[in-house]
């Protein structure tokens, strides 16, 4: 995966740089497939907006957020494109999950019968 960062009308410090590609890195746990990650940071006047682009296989998901404070927005961005991500892969999932059947409902058990019950 790989992590580009912008700055547009500011600089970004060593530590906020580190901060942003750490919270960008866990996006991994979510999607295997991530080709690039693209951080935005934009500052105009006492505003700090943050913009995520994440480029998946077939997918691309996009993110902003803004905040008086640039920590702030990289990490309310994250979380909306991590919020993504986990819909995106609960989709994935369930479509595998229907294509091999686990969708099919259970067999019913009749009342009275012992089948299905362990002993003891």
């Amino acid at each position: 995966m790989q992590i580009s960062t912008t700055a547009r009308h500011c600089e970004l410090d060593g530590e906020l740089r580190q901060f942003a590609h750490q919270r960008l890195e866990k996006f991994v746990r979510f999607a295997r497939d991530i080709n690039e990650v693209h951080l935005i940071l934009t500052a105009e006047k006492f505003r700090h907006t943050a913009e995520i682009t994440l480029r998946l296989n077939q997918h691309e998901l996009v993110s902003r957020d803004e905040s008086t404070e640039a920590r702030v927005a990289i990490d309310l961005a994250a979380d909306h494109i991590e919020e993504q991500l986990r819909r995106h892969k609960d989709r994935r999932i369930d479509r595998v999950q229907r294509a091999r059947g686990a969708d099919a409902p259970a067999p019913e058990i009749a009342p009275g019968s012992d089948e299905g019950l362990e002993e003891e």
